[in-house]
Parts: C-alpha cells; structure tokens; sequence
C-alpha cells in the first residue's frame, strides 16, 4: 500500500519541519512579544500612547502580514542568504518564517494585552507602580492565557508556512510532498506527508488548550 513511502525520508523530513517549527517559533517570540507590547502600550489611550510610533509599526505590521507568504519567501532570498549562507534547508527557511510570523503573532499580543481589565492597571499605577513593573507583574502575567493561545495559533500557522517552503527547498514534509506526491504522482507519499502535519497540528492544539486552561485557573 505504501510501496515509494521511504520511512527514513519521512523521518528526516519530519525532523526538518520540527526543527524549522520551533526554532522559527522560538524567534517569532523574541521578537513578536515586545513588538506587541510596543503596540499596546503606544496605542490610543494608553500609558505611552504615541501616534506616531504607533502609526509606524503599524503600517510595517499590517504590510508584513498582508504579503503572502510563498512571495515573501521569494522576495526574502537576498536577505536569507545574508544572514544564513543559504536560502536552501532549515536555515534558509528560518529568517521568511519569523518574518511572516511576527507580526502576526505580535497582532494577537496586542489583543491579549488590550483584554486585561484596565482596572488592574490603574491599580498599579495608583501603587506608584513604574511603567516597566506594570508590563511585567500586572500586563503579561493578567495577558498570560491570550499570549499562550497566540502561540499556539502561531505555531499552527508555521507549520503550514513550513509546508510552503518546501517550494523553495527548504526541506520538511512540504518539501516531500511536492517533490514525490505532486511531481511524481506518488499518492501515498502525500497521504503520508499530510496525515503526519495533521496529527502535529492536532498535538500543537491540545498542548495549547490545556495550557490555557491551566493558567486561567492560575
């Protein structure tokens, strides 16, 4: 039934889309927490409400997010290449996939932190509390659950950004399904592929949604 399957391939390939997932992940966090807090705090209304900055990265937010990813790829090649040696593998898919996925998770930070009763923040204030002591004892610890489910909806997202840059040879499961699945009609490798980032989508919620559940009660 699975006659051109090669395990050890979709071992390899499995390991690929893991590594590009989380090491991706890993800096989209980096960078997507404080550019969302940098957004909350700069926006309308807020403890360093700033129209202009605010107006600034949301302009580089919204552009970000509004290419599609399989150009960005394309349009980041350059750049990839400067800061990796290579546009080909894990580390040549790494760089487009922050970039696709920062903004977007700094976005859903925002709207983590904007959901925080602002009562606990004047109350914070009204301790003599600074602007860093309220982002890091009442913001992020109140935006806890949002910003873990914003992960997990990112890493969701990734692992379909890591599907698509199997179209530039960035490797991973994508990579194995367009090679042998589309372009050498080998049905049972695809099934294969597309069961097996299934089932990590499926383990990425769950984890996500017992985290969540664990901190609200927190």
């Amino acid at each position: 039934m699975f006659r051109n399957v090669d395990w050890y391939d979709i071992w390899l390939a499995t390991l690929d889309t893991l590594l590009m997932l989380f090491g991706s992940l890993l800096f989209t966090v980096l960078i997507g927490l404080p550019l969302g807090v940098l957004l909350f705090l700069t926006g309308p209304r807020q403890l360093l409400q700033n129209r202009a900055i605010y107006g600034v990265l949301s302009l580089v937010v919204n552009v970000l997010r509004s290419l599609p990813f399989i150009i960005l790829l394309i349009v980041m090649i350059p750049l990839t290449v400067l800061l990796t040696g290579t546009s080909l593998g894990v580390a040549g898919a790494i760089p487009p996939l922050v970039a696709g996925a920062a903004p977007f998770f700094a976005r859903l930070v925002e709207t983590a932190l904007r959901e925080v009763d602002r009562g606990i923040i004047e109350a914070t204030q009204a301790m003599g509390a600074s602007t860093r002591q309220i982002i890091w004892n009442a913001l992020l610890p109140e935006a806890r659950p949002g910003i873990i489910a914003a992960i997990t909806v990112t890493a969701i997202t990734l692992v379909s950004y890591t599907a698509m840059a199997g179209v530039v040879g960035a490797g991973g499961l994508g990579d194995l399904a367009i090679r042998y699945g589309y372009q050498r009609f080998q049905t049972d490798v695809m099934v294969v592929t597309v069961v097996l980032l299934l089932c990590l989508v499926q383990i990425l919620q769950v984890v996500g949604d017992r985290l969540v559940i664990h901190f609200s009660r927190k």
